[in-house]
């Protein structure tokens, strides 16, 4: 009898679609209002900032030129031009025929396939799905047509060819299809599985990016609620005994009863925290250096505001480094020190330790530089932001603030790998609308500095554009530096994929120094290769090889498993002296100022 009841078109089918379609709906009011937002701050960024070196504007005209260079050299060759493209059309041609075979139910092999590695189609509705498929197999065939393009173009010089790869690889890794929603099957399923409530949280996450960026969108690639400096990164125990404008210094405290009579200095890079080297307790190259023995003493740079905006880079050196040796003297009573610069760090140490050749300064026994340059002529690509127009845009920027922002650099380091460091994120929190996952690397990634302006205007032009170091052609101080007056013992680390500090870059300066070197190449690139500890028993190094180029060390190098960081030990310990009783940071000359790790790293940009 309740059949009679129904309301005639009222049936149950379509009671359950509408059902279905309500939270659909919903969905896509909430999305709409969160695009509004997003709207709304976007417009207000970029009549407000957003503009500037490194900003999406002016890398936007430094692209322009450079493909309007290698587009000029091929109008002048309209035979070549019409082959390259004919090279291109048989391909789609190829990919076409073996579609249509495919859709009639025929096993065909792909025309190109995604390099090793390539985790943008790691989906497998991108092999199994025709049609991504077929998005997928075109964009390949097109990124690659584009590159042999531009890479094989004839009558320009190397540094415009190098900017012009470096802009299309940025052009090329946003139009991935897996980076659009209508593209990517992962993105699909998700939003037909949630109603669209994926793309709702992506727009929520994303006008949160907004509202926590400065001056350039900083896409959130972890939980920073997930990290705490001095309660799970940076604990290693130990007092900050000296400081200064520039620095606090820090003083571990021993882990054994007897430690080598020698004290070791490390100066990590001024460009980023320095708690890249003492990350959580099983990453720390400082706690296990303590472990091993040694007293290890390290430079947490300041966090520059305007008031430090005419601080130089002999600035750095005086009330930097050296400060911090004949702080480290004092502490210990021991004559000689030995001394551990990374990247930019290691950099200034080498500048350091020139200057202190030519004054006599034998203070410092032996130095380890992890992927530091010297000499810059192979630095890669982060030559592509050197250039006169480029340089007086940002020191006319940072003489109205006083310093470059952080997320500046951060966004150049980030475009450097676009595909790894970008468009995951922009897919995971924007598509897929996931919250970012917890790793202390990233949290130390988005925890960038800022850049006092004289200091940095000097390191990019002297150092990156003119290359004055490497000349001969650098003073500090009155000094004029000579690298081969370094007489003491060196290890020198570069790392076989990076992409700041370059092998063959690092390779090449460690020829300028005058005394022996220990060449290793550790496996992975600038962060991972350096920054991995024996018991991961991770990738591998490289050591023993006949000097000559760097091919010629690599084809007679010993391939070791596992971390650099024993070989370095055992090399440093030669060079430390005898055992002795552990020092206690508060025992010494220097009164503690306050706990490990200080209050400099803790200040954000």
């Amino acid at each position: 009898m309740q059949e009679h009841n129904k309301t005639p078109g009222n049936s149950g089918a379509e009671q359950v679609d509408a059902n279905q379609l309500e939270p659909l709906a919903r969905n896509m009011v909430r999305l709409f209002d969160q695009g509004t937002k997003a709207f709304s701050a976007l417009a207000e960024r970029s009549s407000s900032n957003g503009q500037g070196p490194y900003s999406l504007a002016s890398e936007a005209g430094e692209a322009a030129k450079s493909f309007g260079e290698i587009a000029r050299h091929w109008v002048t060759e309209p035979a070549k031009f019409a082959a390259a493209q004919g090279e291109l059309f048989k391909s789609y041609a190829d990919l076409w025929g073996r579609t249509f075979l495919r859709c009639l139910g025929e096993k065909v092999e792909p025309v190109v396939e995604p390099e090793p590695g390539d985790n943008r189609f790691k989906d497998p509705d991108w092999s199994n799905g025709q049609v991504f498929d077929f998005w997928k197999q075109s964009y390949l065939i097109t990124s690659r047509w584009a590159e042999d393009l531009t890479r094989n173009t004839e009558g320009v010089d190397d540094k415009t060819r190098k900017k012009a790869l470096f802009y299309l690889n940025q052009m090329l890794a946003a139009l991935s299809p897996s980076n659009f929603a209508l593209t990517n099957p992962e993105v699909i399923r998700t939003t037909l599985a949630t109603n669209a409530e994926n793309l709702v949280q992506g727009m929520t996450q994303f006008v949160h990016d907004l509202g926590q960026s400065k001056d350039l969108l900083r896409i959130s690639q972890t939980d920073l609620s997930a990290f705490e400096i001095g309660r799970n990164l940076a604990v290693t125990p130990g007092k900050v005994v000296f400081q200064n404008d520039l620095i606090q210094l820090i003083q571990y405290s021993p882990a054994t009863e007897e430690v080598y009579e020698r004290p070791l200095l490390v100066v990590p890079p001024w460009i980023n925290k320095y708690y890249i080297l003492d990350l959580v307790p099983e990453k720390s190259f400082v706690k296990w250096a303590v472990e091993q023995g040694f007293t290890v003493f390290l430079v947490s740079w300041v966090n520059p505001d305007a008031r430090l905006a005419q601080k130089t880079f002999e600035d750095y050196m005086h009330e930097g480094i050296l400060a911090a040796v004949d702080a480290v003297i004092r502490q210990t009573g021991s004559p000689q020190i030995n001394a551990l610069g990374y990247c930019v760090g290691g950099t200034l140490l080498a500048c350091t330790l020139a200057y202190m050749a030519a004054k006599g300064d034998e203070r410092v026994a032996s130095a380890s530089f992890l992927a530091a340059q010297v000499d810059f002529s192979e630095a890669g690509d982060l030559l592509v932001f050197i250039d006169d127009t480029q340089l007086k845009a940002l020191e006319e920027m940072m003489a109205e603030h006083g310093y470059l922002d952080g997320s500046r650099m951060a966004a150049v380091f980030n475009m450097l790998r676009p595909r790894d460091l970008i468009w995951p994120y922009v897919i995971n929190n924007y598509l897929l609308g996931k919250k970012p996952f917890p790793f202390d690397l990233l949290f130390w990634n988005a925890d960038s500095t800022r850049l006092s302006a004289a200091n940095h205007a000097f390191y990019l032009r002297e150092f990156y554009h003119l290359n004055r170091l490497s000349k001969g052609e650098m003073q500090l101080g009155g000094v004029r530096l000579d690298l081969s007056r370094m007489t003491m013992p060196i290890y020198e680390l570069f790392t076989k994929e990076d992409h700041i500090a370059p092998a063959a870059s690092v390779y090449r300066g460690s020829k300028l120094f005058g005394g022996p070197v220990r060449h290793v190449m550790a496996g992975s690139g600038h962060i991972a290769g350096v920054v991995n500890p024996p018991a991961k028993k991770k990738y591998q190094f490289w050591s023993g090889g006949t000097t000559g180029s760097l091919a010629d060390w690599m084809a007679t190098a010993k391939e070791t498993a596992g971390s650099w960081w024993p070989d370095w030990a055992s090399w440093l310990a030669a060079y430390s002296g005898p055992k002795i009783p552990a020092r206690d940071p508060s025992a010494g000359p220097l009164k503690p100022i306050e706990d490990a790790p200080g209050s400099f790293v803790k200040s954000r940009d």
